[in-house]
């Protein structure tokens, strides 16, 4: 186990920048914060903050379990190093907190237990992506256990495949859904499992903006299938799988206890996105980038300018927070909601460097990805890592 570290919020104050490695106009192109708050080490275990000192929307209940949240990181550990690119974390069904990793230019997936031990799984067969293609996200079906899906390029397209995970292995490979375009940017890649047993799958529009409000193309679109690839008949097109469309480059996705679905979404150069979807709303790219209050297309409830200081990527929402993993931005995003609103970004865990998903874990902890490996960051020594937050209260 590496060494644990401490962290304790002092001040909800101002950024004053981020550096970045990328272009705004990249497939990791980011946004800049309305707040946030610094943390600093400490070598003690944390305390019970004041509520003036704590990270802006946090409460602060006589109990724990007084009130659901916001909930803010008190302590964050490494528990992971030396992964080559990761891109994405799920949870092993009554796995005893072990996880699934994909590493998306390898285009193979390892196990990761709760103590942080990494074994192999296997490979994904017919990967072959450039840039940001490869072996993207996976996601287990609830109402399957055993059944694990993933999202990864093939060449021109972007596939969703099905397989099984038992005793350490996959089993074999079915194609569930194909046609999704695929570039060297903006490749989407979440998979997310929603409340209503159906499969959501987030796209880019592979560089080519047009393709975002063109439906009968899957780029720059969030979809809705059956976990077998049908169209659901209560989709908002007729015989589509698309759910909502106008979306530039989704990478992340989460359900809150009250089954809203929220997206984050890379701007070009003006702003990046965290939106509430409804299903067949246009959401404006290329011809809005973040709040721009036009008739016709939905502003995201929560926005980063410029594109420096986000590049939201993967999500998790925990009791009354969206947590937003930065790429660009190098940091952790911690955004209060109160039902379909959105409070005010505080940053935490800045000093890890480009961020990739967050993930909820079975005992509340959060697992965090780095992605510094992926030849846009700048690597450190034990690149790339997983990091596991302790939440309160």
């Amino acid at each position: 186990m590496s060494t644990r570290r401490m962290i304790m919020v002092v001040a909800a104050l101002a950024l004053a920048g981020a550096s970045c490695s990328e272009s705004g106009s990249d497939g990791d192109g980011s946004a800049s914060p309305s707040g946030s708050a610094p943390v600093t080490e400490s070598p003690s275990e944390p305390v019970t903050e004041s509520p003036s000192s704590l990270a802006p929307g946090t409460q602060t209940p006589s109990t724990p379990a007084a009130q659901p949240g916001p909930v803010t990181p008190s302590a964050v550990e490494e528990i992971v190093t030396g992964l080559a690119a990761p891109w994405s974390i799920a949870f092993v069904p009554g796995g005893d907190g072990a996880a699934l990793v994909t590493l998306r230019d390898e285009g193979t997936i390892v196990l990761v237990d709760a103590s942080g031990a990494v074994t192999p799984v296997g490979s994904v067969p017919g990967v072959d992506g450039t840039g940001e293609g490869g072996l993207l996200g996976l996601a287990f079906d609830p109402a399957a256990p055993s059944d694990l899906y993933v999202y990864a390029t093939m060449g021109s397209e972007n596939v969703v495949q099905r397989t099984t995970y038992a005793d350490g292995a996959l089993g074999s490979f079915s194609l569930v859904l194909d046609g999704i375009p695929a570039g060297t940017r903006h490749d989407g890649g979440r998979l997310a499992f929603g409340p209503d047993g159906m499969l959501y799958i987030s796209t880019g529009e592979s560089g080519v903006p047009e393709d975002a409000q063109e439906l009968d193309n899957l780029g720059g679109k969030i979809l809705r299938i059956t976990p077998g690839g049908d169209v659901p008949d209560d989709n908002p097109f007729d015989g589509s799988p698309i759910w909502s469309y106008g979306h530039r480059n989704v990478e992340g996705l989460a359900f809150d206890d009250e089954g809203r679905l929220w997206a984050s979404e890379f701007g070009d150069r003006s702003a990046d996105e965290l939106n509430l979807i409804s299903p067949g709303q246009n959401y404006g790219w290329p011809f809005v980038e973040g709040i721009g209050g036009a008739p016709d297309y939905v502003d995201p409830v929560t926005e980063w300018r410029p594109t420096s200081e986000s590049s939201p990527s993967g999500i998790a929402y925990v009791r009354d927070t969206i947590f937003v993993a930065a790429l660009r931005g190098e940091r952790l995003w911690q955004v209060p909601v109160d039902g379909s609103t959105a409070g005010e970004p505080a940053a935490f865990v800045e000093d890890y460097g480009r961020l990739r998903d967050a993930v909820l874990a079975p005992d509340g902890t959060l697992w965090v990805l780095t992605n510094n490996t992926d030849s846009r960051g700048d690597p450190r020594d034990g690149d790339d890592r997983i990091l596991r937050l302790t939440l309160t209260p």
